[in-house]
């Protein structure tokens, strides 16, 4: 019988993967239900009924930006070891990394926690038979509140992890990513970078500290689509939530402030000497927060300088014309504090100089003079058609509604997306360029050019 039940539940999350079975939504309205639990939790559903299966995310107030200066890493550390075993508690047995594993394994389901910089995550996927939700929906609620952080696990974890740091320092894009997120961010916890000290620092007394601090029911935001009603979600919801300390927020110390991210006051330029055939460049700033209300016209404008691969205008002007690279784009990182604007691209290390004015000059132009007419209309067309694809499965769709439910957007966010895409005007991109950007207070970093 675990068997079958294995087989059948593998079968249906790989066809969950594939995102068949909610491709109706993409076209119509997606009703996103919300409401606050007695616990204080933010619940947000979307219902799919046409496949048995149910895909959670909880998102708390715990990622690396609240990471110490001297742990960087603690968070993420700390999320990869929830799954190294659960406690004893409450009549249910102990349970090591093995044996959590295994019963993962036979309910046929998946569940995961993460840390980004702004968010520590649990993902659960199911299918809704009622045993086996059931059961998924127990062990989950287990594993999110009682990890037992088993000492000689941790051991192990932190030599796995200072040997892959060792390994990292052998890659060019890791050196240049840290070197890039330093001279961003300077002394904000976005630039922080887990090294063999910090993580020697960490130790299990303060992993069970943040999550004692971060992993609480009344800060949750809890984000569902799949065959559920609005009933079953609340169920289920509290279920997850049960083992968690229930208490009123209001009743806790509040969480620390985090300052906001520095602007850069003038312009540097980083050399690093890298045994490497290719000369990495990474170019930019501070960009802007998710709240920021220009944020449709920095999307759109950011498509025409260097999000839309190909028919960018820095892959047009530095790959087609010149042929100083394969690949050339730009991005912005929003988040609770200004992510950072980046151009990033490859180059033959004798065409780093050449390949660095270029797209300087272009990025200040851009933000000058702002998109034509004709870029913007192509931006809008690409953007606008392939929003499908953007929530054409449970999983796309849960990144969208738990997006929703952290940056506190409207409930009609992905109904109105296309529309708000669909009102940028060229002049609103120059504008909102112009706010955020300064070309000339920009950091460059080169690794691997003989400048």
């Amino acid at each position: 019988m675990i068997i079958a039940t294995k087989k059948i539940a593998a079968s249906a999350l790989l066809v969950g993967a594939t995102g068949l079975f909610i491709h109706s939504l993409a076209f119509a309205e997606i009703p996103i239900q919300h409401w606050t639990q007695a616990s204080g939790a933010q619940v947000y559903l979307a219902e799919s009924p046409a496949v048995a299966m149910l895909d959670v995310q909880i998102d708390f107030d715990a990622g690396s930006r609240r990471d110490p200066p001297g742990q960087a890493g603690l968070a993420s550390m700390m999320a990869g070891m929830l799954a190294k075993g659960v406690q004893a508690r409450n009549g249910a047995p102990a349970l090591d990394e093995n044996a959590l594993s295994e019963a993962w394994a036979d309910l046929g389901a998946q569940f995961s926690a993460g840390a980004s910089a702004d968010r520590l995550n649990f993902s659960l996927r199911s299918l809704t038979e009622p045993d086996l939700l059931g059961k998924a929906v127990a062990l989950a609620a287990r594993e999110m509140a009682e990890p037992s952080f088993p000492e000689p696990i941790w051991r192990r974890e932190r030599q796995r992890m200072q040997a892959a740091l060792k390994e990292s320092y052998t890659r060019p894009a890791s050196v240049i990513g840290r070197a890039y997120a330093q001279a961003v961010y300077g002394a904000h916890p976005y630039g922080y970078e887990m090294t063999e000290a910090t993580l020697a620092r960490i130790s299990v007394a303060d992993m069970r500290a943040a999550h004692a601090a971060g992993v609480v029911a009344c800060r949750a935001r809890i984000s569902m689509v799949g065959a559920v009603t609005r009933a079953q979600a609340d169920v289920l919801a509290a279920r997850l939530l049960s083992r968690l300390p229930q208490v009123p927020c209001a009743s806790l110390p509040p969480l620390p402030e985090v300052a906001e991210v520095a602007p850069l006051s003038q312009a540097e330029e980083k050399r690093i000497p890298f045994d490497a055939a290719q000369a990495h460049v990474l170019i930019g700033q501070p960009g802007f927060k998710r709240a920021d209300p220009d944020y449709f016209a920095l999307t759109v404008g950011n498509y025409i300088l260097g999000g839309g691969g190909f028919v960018s205008r820095l892959s047009h002007e530095v790959r087609e014309k010149r042929g100083l690279t394969y690949g050339v784009s730009s991005s912005f990182s929003p988040g609770l504090h200004a992510g950072s604007f980046t151009v990033g691209l490859q180059t033959r290390p004798d065409q780093a100089a050449q390949t660095v004015a270029l797209v300087r000059q272009i990025v200040s132009d851009f933000v000058a003079n702002g998109p034509t007419e004709a870029e913007l209309q192509a931006a809008k067309d690409n953007l606008m058609g392939g929003f499908a694809l953007r929530i054409d499965s449970n999983r796309k769709l849960l990144d969208n509604i738990a997006g929703i439910a952290w940056n506190n957007l409207p409930l009609n966010y992905l109904d109105t997306w296309t529309q708000q895409v669909d009102k940028v005007t060229a002049a609103d991109i120059k504008a909102a360029f112009a706010r955020k950007l300064q070309p000339d207070k920009m950091v460059t970093v080169i690794l691997g050019s003989p400048l």
